[in-house]
């Protein structure tokens, strides 16, 4: 292979990896926790669209609780992202391996 169809092949790969992770950064991630109390939408970007809680778990008493469902939800939001990264990197790496 010369240097110039490996060159292009590159750029190629390179364009291909900028455009699966602004996809990746535009998915939105939707899941619930907590039984389904709390639901959160976080884009691949990590930036929360909506989070929603059942009227059922809201009680002044159980603040705390709440708080911490929120943020169990929120950081399982986060896994699945990283989750998806990786699996992005995982794909491009194995893409990128030359042939020589």
């Amino acid at each position: 292979m010369n240097m110039s169809a490996l060159m292009q092949q590159a750029q190629k790969m390179q364009r291909e990896m900028e455009k699966q992770q602004k996809e990746l950064e535009a998915k939105l991630f939707e899941l619930s926790s907590a039984g389904g109390a709390i639901k959160i939408a976080i884009y691949g970007n990590r930036k929360i669209q909506k989070i929603s809680i059942d009227e059922d778990a809201i009680d002044k008493d159980e603040k705390e609780m709440l708080e911490d469902m929120l943020k169990v939800a929120i950081n399982e939001a986060m896994e699945l992202i990283d989750k998806e990264h990786e699996k992005l990197n995982a794909r491009l790496q194995s893409s990128m391996r030359m042939p020589f």
